[in-house]
């Protein structure tokens, strides 16, 4: 039973774990009551807490039949004896001391050693350890030598992995300021030796500060350490390096595992012949990336560049988005299970893995309710366009390196550690740019809007931070660079590079006012098909459409929570995001007057000016979580149930609207036995190409998927990627500019109709097909399949076959005719 602990508070608590120390406790305490009371201490009240750990002796006896009332025993529920860390846990968490002091029972390190530690407290520490490993320490008797040699070893262990600056961890006394260690000894979890480690790597990890201070030590006969005590010490130092989660945190990941998969569930389940219907031609070609990728790995060809698609100039895979951080690594995954399953494996982990990044960034530096860290984390992750987004883009989905990037610049800002934050930092932007450039952009983007902000608001902190975090920001270019410097040139000057590409003036390539209210086609309640594709380029560019509801409980939450000035700086980050996303031009409503838009001074800006403005929008989901989760974690601690239950609708009906249903998906078209069968390798020669009718573009990307099915095995002129528009033009284009056969191909399948067949016309098609060194056109069953047959018929001059499912024109057979 613990003991009832009065309310008063005191100077000083002295908190002595014990177990089985009838021998040594007794005149402990006496030294430490004497001490204490003798002439001349100002600490005034005090008490003398002795932590109970189970003992099987008269421990306890002793401690009770003392007739002071300051001396008091503290013991748990239970019985049996569970370690030091348990011990000193309960006696903290009982202590009322304005100090804590924590001291073994064996007085090792004299009680007069207090006022050392005490002096260091004043000087503005919140912790005060007393060690025997800095300059000024001395030592009395001495451990035996296995003894020192090993806890030598561990203090050097402890140092390199767990817990930096501190020379000795060990020593059984310690001096805290008494919220700060209630605080800490409270958020521990283990129950040995290594409660200690624990505590002071709180107190270092919430930036208390801590000194280490010299003192007089003796080794005292009798230690409670047996050799197996040694091994559970390194295995605390694991746990400590690989924290249990919480209940909450493991159902919070379930929670957005099921979102996703449920978000995905019309794929998921059977991704080889399930097609995500509005990804357009995306699905085909973000398999291809990674079959692509797996397949240079495998056979160590350059991972930047393929003449699979395009051929014969090929395709700079640096300058399109083949997420090479991911792709890479999963080749193995990729070659045993293909790419349409890899693919779908990292969509939905990748969403589920970005949502809990930003719950633990929330739960790190905003909120440390659990709920409220979700609801925030959930609309970060799983707003509008980002669910527009899943269609096809996993590099706008799978952002789970943003978070941490954001969470490592807001320590450079505290001025401690800068080098080594720097240095994690910039390692982090490297592999988040080959997890996606643009993404990373735009988080670069929304971090400055925020440190403007906020700079704005508390110029004292930024005055402060500025220093720190502009070196570490150095320091992180420096890492970062060398890394990418040799992709980033192959990018823009490697072959098949491109200058930017131009997106026009189309409706959705900005942003419009009605854009940013309006509902997504893919909110289950409020959608509408109709009017989200109005308003945007097509399906997977939805980009803004958080809802009218959403808005104004933003605007409510930033009215009610306006003091704080985390709050001001966020809703000045989704104002700001929002106005750039409008592009260059600002069209005044109800008018066909426009003025120039802050994102004009932007848009011809080296990288700025391939982005689609409308895409800035998406830097507000995070801010608008984040408002959210503050709005949430207030209402948590409101007294009255009326504001609760009020607060709780109000974000209930701004976040009901835009709840997402699963993505659509149809069956996919089955791939003709021609390629399944490998019948194609009878009509390809080495060096030559498969050539589709008509070829590859974006409007119509399913050869991909035939190449993928065959293991890459065949070259194809055409395709869908980024590329330059031609030959002294490097103006970037989806595809390749189309020669005269890609483009009458394209035309007959468009409109049905069966052009005029010339000897001019043939001769321009052998051009072409020779310039793609083409072994066999294949036509696959399509709308004017009949029509395309008759065209290639007089192109080539050949009647096509019916073989395993296509038409195909052996064009070996026409040249062997022909001679």
């Amino acid at each position: 039973m613990r003991a009832d602990a009065p309310s008063t508070p005191v100077e000083l608590s002295v908190v002595i774990p014990a177990y089985n120390e009838e021998r040594r406790l007794g005149p402990t305490l006496d030294a430490v009551g004497r001490h204490l009371d003798a002439t001349g201490s100002h600490w005034g009240t005090w008490e003398i807490l002795v932590a109970d750990d189970g003992s099987t002796d008269a421990t306890r006896e002793l401690v009770t039949v003392r007739r002071d009332p300051r001396i008091r025993l503290i013991t748990g529920s239970g019985s049996g004896n569970r370690g030091k860390g348990h011990a000193l846990r309960l006696g903290v968490a009982a202590s009322r001391g304005r100090h804590v002091l924590v001291m073994d029972a064996d007085l090792a390190t004299p009680v007069e050693e207090l006022g050392h530690l005490e002096k260091a407290l004043a000087d503005g520490h919140t912790a005060a350890i007393g060690s025997r490993a800095v300059p000024g320490a001395t030592l009395g008797s001495r451990q035996h030598r296995i003894r020192e040699l090993l806890g030598t070893a561990g203090n050097l262990l402890i140092r390199r992995t767990t817990l930096r600056g501190i020379r000795d961890t060990q020593c059984g006394f310690k001096l805290f300021e008494g919220d700060k260690a209630r605080a800490a000894f409270a958020a521990s979890r283990l129950n040995g030796w290594a409660i200690d480690v624990e505590v002071l790597r709180h107190f270092q990890r919430v930036g208390w500060p801590v000194a280490e201070v010299p003192v007089h030590w003796s080794h005292q006969p009798g230690s409670k350490i047996r050799p197996g005590d040694y091994p559970r010490m390194l295995r605390d130092l694991v746990r400590l390096r690989i924290p249990v989660p919480r209940p909450a945190d493991v159902l919070v990941v379930v929670l957005f595992l099921a979102m996703a998969v449920t978000l995905y569930s019309g794929r998921f389940f059977d991704p080889d012949h399930r097609y995500l219907t509005d990804s357009l031609q995306d699905q085909n070609q973000w398999e291809w990336f990674f079959a692509v990728t797996a397949d240079n790995v495998a056979h160590l060809r350059n991972p930047l560049f393929t003449d699979l698609q395009g051929f014969p100039d090929g395709v700079n895979l640096m300058a399109n988005t083949t997420m090479l951080g991911l792709s890479v690594p999963l080749t193995p995954l990729t070659l045993l299970l293909g790419p349409a399953l890899v693919l779908s494996l990292v969509m939905t982990l990748g969403l589920a893995a970005t949502a809990v990044a930003w719950y633990r960034l929330i739960v790190r530096r905003l909120v440390r309710q659990r709920g409220a860290a979700f609801a925030g984390a959930a609309l970060a992750a799983f707003a509008p366009p980002m669910v527009s987004h899943a269609n096809a883009h996993p590099n706008f989905v799978v952002l789970f390196m943003i978070p941490p990037i954001i969470e490592r610049a807001l320590r450079l800002t505290t001025g401690a550690r800068v080098t080594r934050d720097a240095v994690v930092l910039g390692l982090m932007a490297a592999y988040q740019f080959f997890l996606g450039e643009e993404p990373l952009l735009l988080a670069a983007m929304g971090m400055v809007l925020f440190a403007v902000a906020y700079a704005a608001v508390r110029p004292d902190v930024a005055r402060t931070a500025a220093r720190p975090l502009l070196n570490g920001t150095a320091i992180a270019a420096a890492v970062c660079l060398p890394l990418i410097v040799y992709p980033l040139a192959w990018q823009f000057s490697g072959p098949q590079s491109y200058t930017g590409i131009d997106h026009g003036t189309a409706p959705g390539v900005a942003n419009s006012l009605r854009a940013l209210f309006s509902f997504a086609e893919r909110s289950a309640i409020a959608g509408d098909a109709d009017s989200a594709d109005a308003l945007s380029l097509n399906p997977t560019e939805q980009n803004a459409f958080y809802g009218w509801p959403l808005a104004l409980l933003a605007f409510a939450i930033t009215v009610r929570l306006w003091r704080q000035p985390a709050v001001k700086a966020l809703a000045c980050t989704v104002a700001a995001a929002a106005v750039l996303s409008l592009g260059p031009r600002i069209p005044l409503p109800l008018t066909d007057t426009t003025f120039p838009g802050p994102w004009s001074l932007l848009a011809d800006l080296p990288l700025f000016e391939s982005v689609i403005e409308s895409r800035i929008a998406l830097v507000c989901a995070p801010p608008l979580g984040m408002l959210l989760a503050l709005a949430i974690g207030g209402l948590a601690q409101a007294r009255r149930l009326l504001t609760q239950y009020a607060g709780l609708l109000a974000v209930c009906l701004g976040l009901l609207p835009l709840l997402p249903a699963p993505l659509k998906s149809e069956p996919r078209a089955a791939t003709p036995a021609f390629f399944t069968d490998d019948v194609w390798k009878t009509y390809v020669r080495d060096g030559e190409t498969l050539v589709p009718v008509p070829l590859a573009e974006p409007e119509d990307a399913e050869a991909l998927h035939w190449q993928t099915a065959t293991g890459l095995g065949f070259r194809m002129p055409g395709g869908y990627f980024n590329g330059p528009l031609g030959e002294g033009d490097r103006t970037g284009v989806y595809g390749v500019p189309l020669r005269f056969t890609a483009s009458l191909l394209r035309d007959v399948r468009q409109t049905g109709v069966v052009p005029v067949i010339d000897a001019a016309a043939r001769a321009e098609a052998r051009e072409d097909l020779a310039h793609w060194r083409a072994g066999v056109l294949v036509l696959a069953p399509q709308r004017y399949e009949d029509r395309l047959r008759e065209t290639v018929d007089k192109l080539v001059g050949l009647p096509g076959r019916r073989v395993a499912g296509v038409w195909v024109w052996d064009l070996h057979q026409g040249t062997q005719e022909g001679s």
